[in-house]
């Protein structure tokens, strides 16, 4: 039972530092030398601009941004829970709480994910100053761990909801 609570430990762990990474890291479009996110856009490693509302498509931006952190916070707050339920469940009982800030943690990096999939393209178009230097791009790391994320979170969630406490 220790190595099966460790594992989900450690799990959970993993998942709030895959969303920390991916809310936090600039590589969610890069290119041959630029690496944009949803915070600024950095050409050549130096020449960093920062997103704000003069930038076409910010809300859309927003909205990202905004569901991002809230993942990251839920993530955190649903391994405090947990901690808090290891010591305060009854035997035989589920972690359902935990289970449920987890699955809504899980539901909002999803979210971010689909809209800067589907608005990327919009995104930098719209800018036309910015769209010339980053069309010919790739989604980046950052992106590709927010959709790991997802699924770590998604994964542990249900382990919360099936996991007993047991002796």
């Amino acid at each position: 039972m220790l190595v099966l609570l460790a594992f989900i430990i450690i799990f959970h762990i993993t998942s709030a530092a895959l969303l920390f990474i991916s809310t936090i890291d600039n590589a969610w479009w890069v290119g041959e030398d630029f690496f944009a996110d949803v915070w600024r856009v950095c050409f050549n490693s130096t020449n960093c601009t920062e997103i704000n509302d003069t930038f076409q498509g910010y809300s859309t931006l927003q909205a990202v941004q905004a569901t991002m952190i809230l993942s990251t916070i839920l993530c955190c707050i649903s391994f405090l829970i947990f901690v808090l339920q290891l010591f305060r469940l009854k035997q035989g009982e589920r972690f359902v709480l935990t289970s449920i800030i987890q699955l809504m943690s899980c539901l909002c990096v999803m979210i971010a994910a689909s809209i800067y999939t589907d608005r990327r393209e919009d995104l930098h178009r719209d800018n036309a100053d910015l769209y010339a230097l980053t069309s010919e791009g790739t989604y980046g790391y950052a992106f590709i761990l927010a959709w790991v994320a997802f699924a770590c979170t998604f994964t542990s969630g249900l382990m919360y909801l099936i996991l007993r406490k047991r002796k």
